[in-house]
C-alpha cells in the first residue's frame, strides 16, 4: 500500500507541475497566446493626431503614459522650398516635434529625451541657438551626432520620448 501511495503522490506532483505556469493555461484555454496578441493600450497616430493607417513609419506612438516621436526632418510635413540654413531647418523640426508631443498629450517640458542628427557637425552651434528657445526651463537629456546625410535634404532630424501630462 505504501508503494501505491508513493507512486500516486509522485504522479500527482508531476501532474501538478505540468499544469503550473502560463504554458498550461494556454494549453487549457482556447484563447490566443498572450505573445501573439496585439499590445493593449498602444496608440499609433499620424501627424494630425488621428489613428494611423498601416504605413511604414508611424510619427506618434503612445504607450503606458509615454510618447514616442519618430525622427522629424525639416521636410517631414512641408515639401515647400525654404532656405537651406540650420536655423530655418531646426525651427521647422522643433515645430514638428512640438506639434506631435502636444497631440500626444505632452508639453515641451515633458520631453524626457531627444536624439539629434546633424548633416554636418558645424551646424551644432546654430542648432543649439534655436534649441534653447524651445526649452526656456531647461532641456531634456539629449544626444547629438553628425551623420553623412539625412532624408529629404534636411540639415537636422530629431526624434524624442516624452511623458503624457494631459489627456
Amino acid at each position: 500500500m505504501i508503494s501505491n501511495l508513493t507512486s500516486r503522490r509522485s504522479f500527482a506532483g508531476r501532474l501538478a507541475s505540468l499544469f503550473t505556469g502560463v504554458g498550461a493555461v494556454s494549453l487549457l484555454s482556447n484563447s490566443t497566446p498572450v505573445a501573439a496578441q496585439a499590445p493593449s493600450g498602444v496608440q499609433k497616430l499620424d501627424y494630425e493626431g488621428k489613428t494611423a493607417g498601416n504605413g511604414f513609419i508611424t510619427p506618434l506612438v503612445i504607450h503606458n503614459g509615454t510618447i514616442y516621436i519618430a525622427g522629424q526632418g525639416a521636410h517631414s510635413h512641408d515639401s515647400s522650398d525654404f532656405p537651406m540654413d540650420i536655423d530655418t531647418h531646426t525651427k521647422r523640426v522643433m515645430e514638428n516635434v512640438k506639434t506631435l508631443v502636444e497631440r500626444g498629450g505632452g508639453t515641451m517640458d515633458s520631453i524626457l529625451q531627444l536624439t539629434v542628427y546633424l548633416a554636418d557637425i558645424d551646424f551644432y552651434e546654430g542648432m543649439n541657438n534655436v534649441f534653447k528657445t524651445y526649452f526656456p526651463n531647461g532641456g531634456p537629456a539629449r544626444t547629438t551626432v553628425a551623420v553623412a546625410a539625412l532624408p529629404g535634404k534636411s540639415l537636422v532630424e530629431i526624434n524624442c520620448i516624452a511623458a503624457v501630462v494631459k489627456k
